[in-house]
């Protein structure tokens, strides 16, 4: 499952001299909620062709796909700040693990929260990883053009 991003709450104690605490998580949130706030996040940052895709009968890796094109590194990037920015806003999560190219340029990144992996690629590593095509038995939940 997505760790919490350690982050400190500092609070006066008695004695008056500052102390720090690790802020706690209530609980991680469901897959379906997390996929579908990446996905309005994702829209709201000007994603195009985003899909919630269902995995959860077809793998064990994830419970869903969320996958979502950017025009360019720059959208690409924003987007994916927005959303790493946002679970951590909501959730307190950061993403277990990224991948893609350094400083977000090569046109895919990838983000994996555990239930949830999140893929975000130009329109021509989209096409040439064509990912709908290889899970093409998973369901879709969400298709925005």
């Amino acid at each position: 499952m997505a760790q919490p991003l350690p982050e400190e709450e500092t609070t006066e104690s008695l004695t008056g001299q500052d102390f720090t605490a690790p802020r706690v998580v209530a609980r991680e949130p469901e897959p379906l909620a997390l996929a579908k706030d990446i996905v309005q996040i994702a829209s709201d940052r000007g994603a195009s062709d985003i899909l919630l895709m269902d995995i959860r009968k077809l793998s064990i890796i994830a419970d869903y796909f969320a996958i979502c094109s950017g025009e360019n590194e720059r959208q690409i990037r924003a987007i994916h700040r927005g959303i790493r920015d946002g679970v951590d806003e909501r959730y307190g999560l950061a993403p277990m693990h990224r991948a893609g190219p350094e400083q977000d340029q090569g046109g895919w990144v990838v983000l994996d929260y555990g239930g949830v992996i999140v893929h975000i690629f130009s329109p021509q590593m989209r096409e040439y990883y064509h990912l709908e095509r290889l899970w093409s038995e998973a369901a879709t939940l969400l298709r925005m053009q």
